[in-house]
């Protein structure tokens, strides 16, 4: 089966038995991953059989590749490039810094995964470390940096946010203090107006 044959889309119901055929043939626990059939991205040739399927769980910023099977292991690594593909969009759709998987495969080594020391899964979030075995991880994007940068951004907005408070609080002020003098000298006006009618009015005034 030609790569060229073969297109990517996310597991739908529709699926089910297919995909329980193909984890059950590859010695996978199906019944587990029956719960999470939404995870999945399946490679699907013309005639709509699923030649392959690989789980992606994304939590916070850290995106997890399980459960990986394919029905013709000779093709697989064509279907791994258009999962690959799909994964990345994945990835940046849900700002994932950072990848995880137990596949060993050569082909997830060449795009990048190396194998975790034991200091380094300290990263790695605690829903999945109950899981045994190797680890290996792909760095998109550094998350320190980006969180740095956020928060000098951040910073930079309430400084902003600051001193534009700060200008109008001034421009307050000096209206407040305007208005208050124009009252002040409408009510002096007011008093004179009303002292010259009323000595207009007293004889006496003469």
């Amino acid at each position: 089966m030609s790569p060229s044959r073969l297109r990517v889309r996310r597991a739908t119901t529709d699926d089910f038995q297919s995909l329980m055929t193909l984890w059950n043939s590859t010695g996978l626990q199906a019944d587990e991953l029956e719960r999470r059939l939404t995870e999945f991205q399946v490679v699907e040739s013309d005639d709509g059989q699923i030649a392959g399927a690989i789980g992606v769980q994304v939590i916070r910023r850290h995106a997890l590749l399980h459960s990986e099977a394919y029905a013709d292991y000779s093709m697989a690594d064509g279907a791994r490039q258009l999962l690959w593909e799909r994964i990345q969009l994945i990835a940046s759709h849900h700002g994932v810094f950072r990848l995880w998987t137990q596949e060993n495969s050569p082909f997830w080594s060449g795009c990048g995964f190396r194998i975790v020391i034991t200091e380094s899964l300290v990263q790695l979030p605690e829903e999945w470390k109950r899981r045994e075995g190797k680890w290996y991880s792909l760095q998109l994007k550094n998350e320190e940096v980006i969180t740095a940068a956020l928060e000098k951004q951040l910073a930079g907005f309430k400084d902003s946010g600051k001193q534009q408070a700060e200008r109008v609080s001034e421009k307050a002020r000096t209206i407040n203090t305007i208005v208050t003098v124009v009252c002040f000298g409408i009510f002096f006006i007011c008093i004179a107006i009303l002292i010259y009618l009323l000595m207009r009015r007293n004889p006496f005034s003469r």
